[in-house]
């Protein structure tokens, strides 16, 4: 063996060269265990969706919970835990990368985000530092998850995959609780429910609703029927922690169990209300392990704790890297709430809502340990938007008939109130279910103010890009609509001469930001998983190094190839560059864009006061600009006279260079009466290449109902588009249009 191997670990150098499942060469990184001078604690994540802390462990006396209320007994449960959405894609979009989804683009229900060259998966650092982590199995984080990201993620990801000593991050997630099952009548369900227990079924007629619901069979039976998922769910938990006890690891490792965000029924997901957002969370610490989650004060989290301290979703990656001994990197905006770098206690946690599923709307929430505060950007538009996902609901379509009847009373009623508040503001104490809005009660101006300061300044810090209107924000990520490619890797080997036993090789990608998995074949070794390239690896004769590329938002490259006795094609050792300088965050920043939108925003309840300044901004050099002031104009130009000068400026917005702002003119155009004008621009706008635009251009058809009828021809063929949510607005359109 050369003496460049003197200081290798023989035993470690025979698994890299036998293409071992821990053959990841990093001299940091302990293959096993013992090799390592630091703690490196098990974490088993364990997460559920569509659950409030409706759960025996938070005081619900109606929850049969029993294995998370055990849990809970034997760890802390957290009473003020918040998801940063409504949803589950942006949730956990958040939650895999410690960002706020409103930063990175990743915001718009089912979009397909680009974030920055920095952004990574944070399960990348705990591969990076040793741990083998599985995914089991959804994920669901608006792109697809790169290579880079887990050592295994399917139906079959278990702890049980790694190497000997290895330590591990596995997460279990449980659908049994998701929206679809509330609503589920199949006979496999009700097989299911009817092995519930006597003690175990929950009876509809004991069920306690929300005021903003109509007490009816239907909604409770709805509401029983999700307290029964989450009983059937429980039962999970139970089976893998049983799993973690049998195989002596409960000891060594720290269980989390938490749901993606609030219940799945209507008001509740979606919604950035507490019911959609305030989510339980439980944390077992092993009594050996309390002194490193805690430093200097683990009582903190002795059995039976409760605290209370403001979580945000965000937090949980850096928590992860703090609680595994790993520098928590600059850009990720959470804060570590255990371990080593432990920051301190959050003032505020924030939250977003824009498009769920075919349904556009743009709210921000701040919320303290009392007080939420609400913007809606869209105040001009109902909560009770059509979303064919959430009309299944046997409870929501109880909620429509009910209004459409004119038989709802009260808080039920808000829910389809035409328009929202500019401005929300509740006291959470004295009321929970967020029904009473206090933004016009001057005993709460303080309060208003403080909030909305919060909310603006959030807004400036991070970044949000939710005023960019969907289409113009595509092309920005992703011009023309192509996906870019990650290069294929390249490789260099310093100071080799043929005749040498062993080689060290040296990865990197052209690409900006790109992380790089391999493997070895060769002398009888088949094809094994992917391992996370960090620092360069020896080759030994007749092996080869195959490796791949992989950025989030962009396509992984392909697999390049590397013989032992190949020639190296570059001169000087390759670096993979940090910095994208062509990316749309770097170019955004370059512009006054997004301060142009919040000064035109500030419009917003200003009545007809800002006409005047809506009709300048229709000259303004930003797209997404004009269309906020068409869209102003539209909602405040009430008077003849207001909607004639309106009518007049929008003859040029009818022929703007952006489709959103022709949609927004001709919809507008369409309600004052002017649909011979209007009508070919939205038929025209179906067309557009880009699919966002169509869908805007479907809405804007919806809304003006029977007005949209001599293009029905045009409406019909959009059932054909390529995206399933113009499909759907067509289909809900000629639905409406056919019942009249």
């Amino acid at each position: 063996m050369t003496s460049s191997l003197n200081n290798v670990n023989r035993r470690r150098f025979l698994q890299i060269s036998s293409g071992s499942v821990a053959a990841m060469f990093l001299p940091q990184i302990p293959v096993n265990a013992e090799e390592s001078s630091k703690t490196q604690p098990n974490i088993l994540w364990v997460s559920c969706e569509d659950i409030s802390p409706d759960l025996g462990c938070y005081g619900d006396s109606y929850a049969v919970s029993p294995n998370i209320d055990k849990l809970a007994s034997q760890g802390v449960r957290y009473d003020n835990v918040y998801s940063h959405s409504g949803v589950c894609a942006p949730t956990r979009s958040g939650i895999i990368t410690g960002m706020y989804t409103t930063t990175i683009g990743t915001h718009h229900m089912r979009c397909e985000g680009v974030p920055p060259a920095y952004v990574k998966c944070f399960s990348e650092y705990l591969r990076a530092a040793g741990y083998y982590c599985t995914n089991n199995s959804k994920t669901d984080y608006q792109f697809n998850p790169p290579l880079s990201a887990w050592d295994q993620s399917s139906r079959k990801a278990h702890w049980r995959g790694r190497a000997e000593g290895q330590p591990f991050f596995a997460v279990f997630n449980f659908t049994t609780s998701h929206e679809s099952q509330i609503r589920n009548r199949s006979k496999a369900m009700l097989k299911r429910l009817a092995a519930l227990g006597p003690n175990e079924k929950h009876d509809p007629a004991k069920a306690v609703l929300p005021p903003y619901y109509p007490d009816t069979p239907i909604v409770r039976k709805d509401w029983a029927q999700y307290y029964d998922v989450i009983t059937l769910m429980d039962k999970q938990v139970g089976d893998i922690l049983k799993q973690l006890e049998d195989e002596g690891l409960a000891d060594n490792t720290i269980v989390w169990f938490w749901g993606d965000h609030g219940r799945g029924l209507p008001r509740c997901k979606r919604w950035i209300y507490d019911s959609g957002l305030r989510i339980p969370l439980v944390i077992r610490v092993p009594k050996k392990l309390r002194n490193l989650v805690m430093p200097g004060n683990p009582e903190v989290l002795k059995p039976g704790s409760v605290n209370d301290e403001l979580v945000a979703f965000i937090d949980f990656a850096p928590t992860m890297l703090s609680l595994t001994d790993i520098k928590i990197p600059q850009h990720i905006q959470g804060r570590a709430f255990l371990g080593s770098q432990k920051a301190g206690p959050r003032e505020y946690i924030y939250a977003a809502r824009d498009r769920m599923d075919e349904a556009y709307d743009l709210i921000r929430a701040v919320r303290d340990k009392r007080y939420k505060y609400i913007r809606n950007y869209m105040w001009h538009l109902t909560r009770g938007q059509d979303i064919d996902y959430m009309n299944q609901m046997p409870a929501m379509q109880e909620m429509r008939r009910l209004n459409a009847e004119g038989k709802l009373k009260g808080p039920q009623k808000q829910y389809f109130e035409e328009t929202k508040p500019v401005e929300e503001l509740y006291d959470t104490l004295s009321d929970p279910h967020e029904v009473n809005n206090l933004a016009d009660n001057p005993k709460y101006k303080k309060v208003l103010g403080r909030m909305r300061k919060a909310h603006k300044k959030w807004v400036k810090e991070t970044g949000d890009i939710g005023l960019i209107p969907e289409p113009e924000f595509d092309e920005m990520k992703r011009p023309g609509g192509k996906y870019q490619e990650t290069s294929e890797p390249v490789f260099w080997s310093p100071k080799w001469q043929p005749g040498q036993d062993a080689r060290r090789i040296t990865i990197a990608c052209p690409t900006a930001g790109a992380s790089i998995v391999y493997r070895i074949s060769g002398n009888g070794v088949g094809r094994t998983d992917w391992k996370l390239y960090k620092k360069s690896l020896w080759l030994t004769p007749g092996k080869t190094l195959h490796a791949k590329a992989c950025r989030i938002g962009f396509k992984d490259s392909g697999e390049a190839r590397f013989k032992f006795d190949d020639k190296v094609l570059v001169s000087q050792r390759p670096q993979t560059p940090t910095k994208d300088a062509r990316h749309w965050r770097n170019k955004l920043n370059q512009t006054d864009l997004l301060e142009s939108l919040s000064r035109i925003k500030e419009l917003d309840g200003q009545g007809r006061k800002a006409i005047p300044k809506y009709l300048r901004a229709l000259d303004d050099k930003y797209a997404p600009v004009r269309y906020w002031a068409v869209i102003g104009l539209h909602n405040n130009c009430k008077s003849s006279s207001d909607i004639k000068r309106a009518k007049t400026a929008f003859g040029k917005s009818l022929k703007d260079s952006a489709a959103i702002v022709r949609i927004a003119a001709a919809h507008a155009m369409c309600d004052w009466g002017q649909e011979k004008e209007a009508l070919p621009v939205l038929a025209e706008a179906l067309k557009d290449k880009t699919d966002k635009a169509r869908l805007y251009a479907i809405i804007a058809l919806n809304k003006i109902g029977e007005k949209a009828r001599p293009v029905l021809p045009q409406i019909k063929i959009a059932l054909k588009d390529s995206d399933n949510y113009v499909q759907r607005v067509a289909r809900t359109t000629i639905e409406q249009m056919e019942n009249k």
